[in-house]
């Protein structure tokens, strides 16, 4: 295993990003940012050995600063929507900043995907890690929080996540990859292919926000328990698709806190596979519905636009604090939070 880091530009106040690159014996790599923690490129062979890069990503800090979709970057404190911008915690009201119609997505106006990480490299793993100071955009606590990257030789990805906080808050850290199986430039994914493990998902209003109710996905065009194209159902008549302008929701998952498999997703152009894992008890389909052309300058030029890419978020339910029904994602004082998430790569489903 080989790990390199050079220089990836500087921001717009001046301050300068790094970029690691872990590569295996094989040749597969993947490029690591500390602004945003984010992953900018994945590269994996294809079925004739070919390295495919697999994810949207930017080629300099700047580029990853400009854009607005999240690429590959690592949310917080609390990804994915709280409604309203607002929750009760101990009895006391916290209002956040509505950055999203009337929620709050991804941790407010500068959340962590927006802040510079500190960085490290521990055996085989880059770390990122910061502290998010008391207050920041609204929290409570001081949180103290690292996001572990490692590729093993079997082309598996892993992501380990750990936070902790002087006082009760909420926390809810996942990864923002957009995958395309096919190269990170080639357009459309919706020929591609995905199964997820999931019975059922939370029911989403026309803000993308989950209501409460859970839905059975059979029947449904959240039905994904066999493998099925993405884009077989994402155009029809359902009024939860038309919410969220495509598939934009959370998928209920059953693992008890395992390490388990919990999707899949198949390219029949190149016959790459992946396999995710988590201990999250929620996957978020995303299929780049809101990614308009030109919002997010990417690597060698390209422009990435809608639908050109989907992501397998593992995370808690959204809007948990609202529903007493939904798995807590406040984080007590003291408390460890501790979470895995892989994507692994191979040739044939």
């Amino acid at each position: 295993m080989k790990i390199t880091m050079r220089p990836f530009g500087k921001l717009s106040d001046g301050r300068e990003a790094v970029l690691y690159t872990i590569t295996n014996q094989a040749g597969a790599s993947v490029s690591l940012t500390n602004y945003g923690a984010a992953v900018t490129a994945l590269k994996v062979p294809d079925r004739e050995g070919k390295l495919v890069d697999v994810v949207l990503g930017c080629e300099t800090a700047a580029d990853q600063e400009r854009q607005t979709a999240s690429l590959g970057a690592t949310p917080g404190r609390h990804a994915n929507r709280i409604g309203k911008g607002e929750f009760i915690l101990n009895e006391k009201h916290y209002q956040l900043c509505k950055n999203n119609g009337e929620n709050h997505l991804h941790g407010g106006k500068e959340g962590f995907d927006k802040k510079l990480w500190n960085h490290s490299v521990q055996g085989e793993r880059v770390v990122f890690s910061r502290l998010s100071p008391d207050g920041e955009e609204g929290y409570p606590g001081n949180l103290l929080c690292s996001v572990a990257y490692s590729l093993d030789e079997e082309n598996q990805l892993l992501m380990e996540y750990c936070a902790l906080s002087d006082e009760d808050t909420v926390v809810n850290l996942t990864n923002h990859s957009y995958f395309n199986l096919n190269g990170h430039d080639s357009g459309s994914v919706l020929e591609q292919e995905l199964k997820i493990y999931s019975d059922s998902f939370t029911e989403n209003d026309a803000g993308c926000l989950p209501t409460g109710k859970i839905i059975l996905v059979e029947g449904t065009p959240f039905d994904f328990r066999q493998w099925k194209a993405i884009g077989q159902d994402i155009n029809a008549v359902d009024p939860n698709l038309k919410n969220g302008s495509g598939y934009d929701h959370n998928f209920i998952l059953d693992l008890e806190g395992e390490f388990s498999l919990c999707a899949e997703a198949f390219s029949p152009k190149t016959g790459i596979h992946m396999s995710m894992y988590t201990t999250q008890p929620g996957v978020q389909l995303y299929t780049a519905n809101f990614l308009q052309d030109g919002q997010a300058k990417g690597k060698h030029g390209v422009f990435y636009g809608r639908r050109e890419g989907f992501c397998l978020e593992a995370q808690h339910w959204p809007n948990a604090m609202a529903h007493k029904n939904f798995p807590t994602v406040v984080l007590r004082a003291g408390e460890l939070y501790q979470h895995m998430t892989a994507y692994a790569f191979s040739i044939g489903k």
